[in-house]
């Protein structure tokens, strides 16, 4: 299974010029088995893209990119996102009391979002992003560098706002499932892997 996890649409994020519709088309044409809207601070598409996603037929998980007082973490699964800002290690304890899964998304891209060296205090996060499309690739070679050492799942995600941006980066998952449940009772059971477009398909890697 392949599926960008880290997309913005324009609805409830207001950086973004990406519609739903362009997402999924390109999405579609590129091969993608799925994709995640992850907005900044916003579950908003939850309720809207149901049943766009069942009458097309292709999964659109809903997730949100929180802003923490310590940089940005992404996460699926839950039901509810606090209201104002929390410590990253609150807002992981939240999403892990409800069984979801959460990533620390372009930890050390260069616009003071990301956990950066806070991946080491922190407990409980899952995975790392490790190829982000709007971070450097020094950026996207130590968060790899990172997450190997704290042991946690590789990631991979467009963080596209345009056109152009969708589908750069992407995760591979073994087993292809179509509900939000299953798609995070495998990112927490099963391994991942990022994968990077190569202008007519994919590449599944270790090391970049």
């Amino acid at each position: 299974m392949l599926v960008d996890m880290h997309l913005h649409e324009k609805t409830f994020s207001h950086d973004s010029f990406l519609s739903m519709k362009e997402i999924v088309d390109i999405a579609k044409l590129r091969g993608l088995d799925a994709v995640c809207i992850t907005d900044h601070d916003d579950m908003g598409m939850k309720d809207l893209v149901r049943e766009y996603s069942e009458e097309l037929e292709f999964p659109i998980f809903v997730g949100v990119e929180f802003f923490s007082l310590w940089g940005d973490i992404t996460a699926w699964g839950i039901d509810t996102i606090p209201d104002h800002r929390i410590g990253a290690q609150d807002f992981i304890d939240h999403v892990n009391a409800s069984g979801g899964f959460c990533v620390s998304c372009h930890p050390f891209r260069n616009n003071n979002r990301g956990l950066e060296d806070n991946l080491r205090r922190v407990r409980g996060l899952h995975g790392v992003e490790v190829l982000n499309g709007s971070a450097s690739m020094e950026a996207n070679r130590t968060a790899l560098r990172y997450c190997r050492e704290l042991g946690l799942k590789a990631i991979g995600g467009s963080d596209a706002h345009n056109t152009a941006q969708v589908a750069k980066y992407v995760t591979w998952l073994p087993e292809t499932v179509t509900t939000l449940p299953d798609f995070v009772a495998q990112l927490r059971s099963r391994d991942t892997k990022p994968a990077i477009w190569n202008g007519s398909g994919f590449d599944i890697v270790d090391t970049f």
